[in-house]
């Protein structure tokens, strides 16, 4: 399988590199090719201007040639993986925006929807399990991953991970989350 794993931090060496370089060699043990792509890195723009708003009354859709290329690199696998911090909830801003802009109307819904086999959302995030249960922050974020972003697109096989309490680290944490991104990536397509 070929599955684009898309990296959002805007620190190289941050946490959310080494758990993407640990779910890459996951992935590759396993037999699968990926591509990362590291949004910060590669220059790519978060803002929806006009060119890349859709136009809603036209049966063919015309983006920037950033967008344009994107899809191109979506179209090239099978599946995707997205590992990103926690902000607010939700992703980062870069992230949205690629989002935004990327699976556009016509191409990730609407007329024309992603084909893609599968979706990973892996986040890491800060604060302990019990702030999210507290107010099933963690139950709406996985629909919002699986069902309003994945399902909405047609990507029928989603998976929101979540690694908690990031910040502080404790004894036996890295190897803890480095192990369950390895492990996430070795067994992605089941």
């Amino acid at each position: 399988m070929k599955v684009l794993t898309v990296v959002t931090h805007p620190r190289e060496d941050s946490l959310t590199f080494k758990v993407a370089d640990h779910f890459v060699k996951g992935l590759r043990d396993a037999g699968h090719e990926t591509e990362v792509l590291d949004l910060y890195q590669s220059g790519f723009n978060p803002v929806l201007w006009e060119e890349d708003e859709p136009e809603w009354s036209a049966e063919h859709q015309t983006y920037s040639a950033e967008v344009e290329m994107e899809m191109e690199r979506m179209k090239r696998h099978d599946a995707l993986a997205f590992v990103f911090p926690l902000w607010w909830w939700s992703m980062p801003a870069m992230l949205k925006g690629y989002i935004d802009r990327v699976w556009n109307w016509g191409f990730a819904y609407g007329p024309g929807k992603l084909d893609h086999e599968k979706v990973l959302w892996l986040s890491l995030a800060g604060a302990p399990i019990e702030r999210f249960e507290k107010r099933q922050y963690d139950e709406m974020m996985s629909r919002y991953f699986n069902v309003g972003l994945a399902n909405y697109c047609g990507i029928q096989h989603s998976q929101f991970e979540l690694l908690y309490e990031t910040i502080s680290v404790q004894p036996g944490y890295m190897e803890a989350w480095l192990t369950r991104a390895y492990n996430l990536g070795l067994h992605y397509a089941n």
